[in-house]
């Protein structure tokens, strides 16, 4: 059975004026495209969405937004609700709940090396408020490792669905299909999609279809089928630009890449900076070659 978070759901990246404040108006446009290229759903509010530099009041005006845009397409709506602290991640996990979500996303605490006890205690606090709660293991930002064994605690407890895994570690696909067989696996890496679904993962959050989100949706539709005779030359050819989503830079990479292809990425908020001119170029290049037939 199909769950909303199933699929291509696009992290997205989120439009600011010229003052740097939310363009709302072009969020909303940009969620519609997504749904209309056949995104299985969005997921406002995460890192690519520069979540960390917002305030409580814009994370829940983009949230609804999102939701407004998205009404009647058929596509998902998966705020992520990450905060410095679990109070601060309930409120926004209520008000997605109120705004009519089906499911969130969280990272453990990302303000305090938390411990298994503490981690399971943070999850359970967001799960509390009735959502279904999509785990995200990011341990390069939030310096805790969401591992395969707690992953497999987490969701015997009942307090996630999911995992969006952002190690790169292949490996950890097999690892969490062996101790949590009924947990989703959602790549989280753009630049280990094959390699994940090949594991076993039934769903994708991802960063590049903010820009290309027609040939994402065609290579993961590929991978899923198992083609992957034809799925393989156009994993390679999107490698250089998929691998992105995992560098430091990946918010200006990807806004970057969608003022390429003639979709406004824009600036991002202080303390981000614009690309150094060899990183753009090497984005240029790669968008160049993800675009060819």
């Amino acid at each position: 059975m199909t769950k909303p978070w199933h699929g291509v759901l696009v992290a997205t990246a989120l439009p600011y004026l010229p003052d740097l404040s939310v363009d709302f108006d072009a969020y909303g446009e940009h969620v519609r495209w997504l749904a209309a290229a056949g995104c299985a759903g969005v997921v406002p509010n995460g890192s690519l969405g520069e979540y960390q530099t917002l305030t409580p009041d814009e994370r829940a005006r983009v949230v609804a937004v999102a939701v407004e845009a998205a009404a009647g397409s058929g596509s998902a709506v998966i705020p992520g609700v990450s905060a410095y602290g679990s109070r601060e991640a309930v409120a926004l996990a209520e008000s997605a709940a109120q705004t009519g979500c089906p499911a969130v996303m969280l990272l453990p605490p990302n303000a305090y090396r938390a411990d298994g006890r503490a981690v399971v205690a943070h999850f359970r606090a967001v799960a509390e408020v009735g959502l279904p709660v999509v785990a995200y293991n990011n341990p390069i930002d939030t310096k805790v490792d969401l591992t395969p064994a707690l992953l497999a605690r987490l969701h015997g407890e009942g307090l996630i669905v999911a995992v969006k895994e952002f190690t790169g570690d292949a490996r950890r696909g097999y690892e969490i299909a062996e101790l949590a067989p009924a947990l989703d696996l959602i790549v989280g890496s753009d630049d280990v999609l094959l390699e994940l679904v090949l594991a076993g993962a039934v769903g994708w959050i991802a960063g590049i279809p903010n820009a290309l989100p027609a040939p994402c949706v065609a290579l993961w539709d590929a991978c899923r089928a198992g083609a992957l005779a034809g799925a393989a030359p156009a994993y390679r050819r999107l490698h250089p630009l998929l691998r992105w989503d995992s560098k430091t830079e990946f918010v200006q990479a990807i806004k970057l890449a969608m003022d390429l292809v003639g979709r406004y990425g824009g600036p991002c908020r202080p303390p981000r900076q614009p690309l150094s001119d060899t990183a753009a170029a090497a984005v240029t290049d790669a968008v160049a070659l993800a675009r060819k037939d």
